[in-house]
């Protein structure tokens, strides 16, 4: 994957990572947990969050004059512990 763009601020909300995988666009969520205690980061990621990240990346392909119905997008997560360094990565988590 390319890295097109980190932090992108849009509609209220945050994008990590802006990619490129291929002809796919992806936009990426980041969760980071010191350890497990208070469970998994990805599980953090609810549904009121996934919706303001599709929303954010869909104002983002307007404003970057990307076509919405003639590029694939995926939404991918990677989770950080920083007890153990263990780092995922999950394709199309939602």
């Amino acid at each position: 994957m390319k890295i097109l763009a980190r932090n992108v601020r849009e509609k209220m909300a945050e994008i990590d990572i802006v990619a490129r995988d291929g002809d796919t666009l992806v936009f990426v969520e980041v969760r980071t947990r010191k350890d497990t205690r208070l469970g998994h980061p990805a599980e953090t990621i609810g549904l009121s969050k996934q919706r303001s990240v599709r929303r954010a990346a869909e104002a983002y392909m307007v404003k970057q004059h990307i076509s919405l119905s003639s590029t694939a997008v995926r939404f991918d997560s990677i989770t950080v512990l920083w007890d153990n360094g263990e780092i995922e990565h999950f394709e199309n988590a939602f």
